[in-house]
């Protein structure tokens, strides 16, 4: 049996990119997760629990099967021991007996699913930032202080120094509001 696991991510919210991928792999069974929280992943258990020898479990993306190198190594070895075969789509990764990858491979596939772990959960945090509506990046710059470099500026007798000495604005910041 050819089984297919998904859930929500940021990039795919619904599922439905990695549903359509699995769905090209000729999936019989689906198990979907209702949310993107590594806790309670109640349809992974299910289906690590129902899988057997000889069935291939599907993922779109490592990052959409496991949080963490760990507990991908620790998933990987459980479907091992249930004789249970393991294709990743996005990594052209297999477990399937005969496939052979070079270690610079496998590490470099490592690094990608690192990288993954650690933008999926940037986007989870800046999003529930947003939500709370806490602004995110680099505070910007008081407005009457802007104003009062523009007009040092434009009445030109200021020297670019002496308008970040008295307003604290820099000159590449001055000249980008003068762009505007």
């Amino acid at each position: 049996m050819i089984i297919g696991y998904y859930r929500p991510s940021n990039d795919d919210p619904e599922g439905r990119i990695q549903e359509q991928k699995l769905l090209e792999k000729k999936c019989t069974v689906l198990y979907k997760e209702e949310h993107s929280s590594p806790k309670r992943r109640v349809n992974l258990e299910a289906l690590v629990a129902e899988a057997g020898q000889g069935d291939t479990v599907v993922v779109a993306s490592l990052i959409d099967f496991a949080d963490s190198t760990r507990q991908l190594l620790e998933l990987l070895n459980e479907l091992e021991t249930k004789g249970t075969q393991f294709i990743s789509i996005s990594e052209g990764l297999s477990t399937s007996p005969g496939e052979t990858y070079r270690f610079q491979e496998v590490l470099e596939h490592l690094i990608s699913f690192q990288s993954d772990v650690i933008s999926e959960r940037t986007k989870k945090g800046l999003g529930e930032a947003k939500e709370k509506g806490v602004s995110t990046g680099r505070p910007r710059k008081p407005d009457e202080n802007v104003k009062k470099a523009i007009a040092m500026y434009e009445s030109k007798t200021y020297s670019l120094a002496e308008i970040k000495e008295k307003t604290g604005i820099s000159k590449s910041t001055l000249y980008r509001y003068l762009e505007r």
